[in-house]
């Protein structure tokens, strides 16, 4: 049996109206919307042909039909409309997202929010994986008479502050003297090159006047990057799910917030994902998001894809509008980060 013009335009329509209004879809209600001369009864025929090929499912309480996850596949891979973002919502993006955007990890954490604001879903993004990220500059602020704050800058806008505890006093030129000597050895290295290299020789050499402040600030400097490693993940709108008829059930909220809030199985699935926009639907996920839709986007820093972002929801969810709205924030997000960020503290 074959997908004809006119099973593949009734097929449209029966999952637009059902992601629509969530209720299953009649052959009456279909004749009326249907820009198509076809009576009910032939609809119904043409529905039953269609549930027979795996595109519709019957539910028992019903007359009405739903699309399965093979129609889901089909009308995001070629039936759905590309819908173009409303200029508000265009500029609505790119006000937030240039708001403190010379930190990687805050304007990522923005484009979470918005996402969930603006598809009205649980949105989420994770931070890169920074083994490669290249150190920009190090930084050492002080606090107290034996307390200092080590900020290390990445290339990538990504900014880690770890306080320390020093073994001896200090004076503000050794600090200074300090950052400038290791943002000079470390510049351009990346993360992964600093914690297998043998940096002892480095506070022997070039550091003799601060070889005590050395001994406590190697040990960390080298934890600040082994966390700096860890792959960060937010997320926002949990709330959403309960305007969501899908999820009137309180076992159903209960069991899908439980699998997004476990964060390190969530993350391990969105960082083993295909690059790209992904969807996937039902069973193409794993057996506990069997129930919901995942989409998910990457962005990049100097065009290189370093994270990643989406929504997860109902497998109902308006796949053109929430495309649209992914595609635009992660084009922004690209857009910001497509300089180096300047080299604020070398000089300094």
């Amino acid at each position: 049996m074959d997908l004809n013009e006119r099973k593949l335009k009734i097929l449209q329509a029966i999952v637009a109206d059902f992601i629509s209004t969530s209720e299953p879809v009649g052959s009456r209600t279909l004749s009326k919307r249907l820009d198509m001369d076809l009576s009910p009864a032939t609809i119904r025929n043409e529905m039953s042909d269609l549930e027979d090929m795996g595109y519709l499912t019957h539910p028992h309480t019903s007359a009405g039909r739903v699309p399965s996850d093979k129609a889901y596949r089909l009308y995001v891979d070629q039936l759905m409309d590309q819908s173009d973002l409303p200029v508000e919502n265009k500029k609505q993006i790119e006000t937030k997202l240039s708001e403190d955007a010379e930190e990687l990890d805050q304007t990522v954490e923005h484009a979470a929010h918005l996402l969930s604001e603006m598809t009205n879903l649980v949105s989420f993004a994770i931070t890169p994986n920074r083994a490669e990220s290249k150190i920009n500059y190090i930084n050492f602020l002080p606090v107290d008479a034996n307390t200092v704050v080590l900020m290390v800058v990445c290339e990538d806008g990504k900014v880690t502050n770890s306080a320390i505890k020093l073994s001896c006093d200090y004076t503000e030129e050794q600090l200074t003297l300090m950052s400038k000597v290791m943002t000079h050895n470390f510049k351009g290295k990346t993360i992964s090159a600093v914690l297998t290299a043998n940096i002892a020789d480095l506070f022997e050499n070039d550091m003799k006047a601060l070889s005590t402040m050395g001994d406590s600030v190697v040990p960390s400097f080298m934890k600040t990057l082994e966390k700096m490693l860890n792959v960060d993940l937010y997320m926002d709108g949990y709330s959403n799910i309960f305007a969501l008829p899908e999820y009137n059930d309180v076992n159903k909220a209960k069991n899908f917030l439980n699998t997004v809030t476990n964060k390190d199985e969530f993350t391990n699935v969105l960082v083993n994902r295909d690059n790209g926009l992904m969807i996937t639907i039902g069973d193409e996920n794993s057996p506990d998001l069997k129930d919901c839709a995942l989409i998910t986007a990457d962005y990049k820093v100097n065009g290189k894809m370093v994270g990643r972002l989406g929504v997860i929801g109902p497998k109902r969810m308006k796949y053109d509008e929430v495309t649209s709205v992914i595609k635009y924030i992660t084009e922004n997000l690209n857009q910001t980060f497509e300089i180096e960020a300047p080299n604020k503290g070398e000089d300094e």
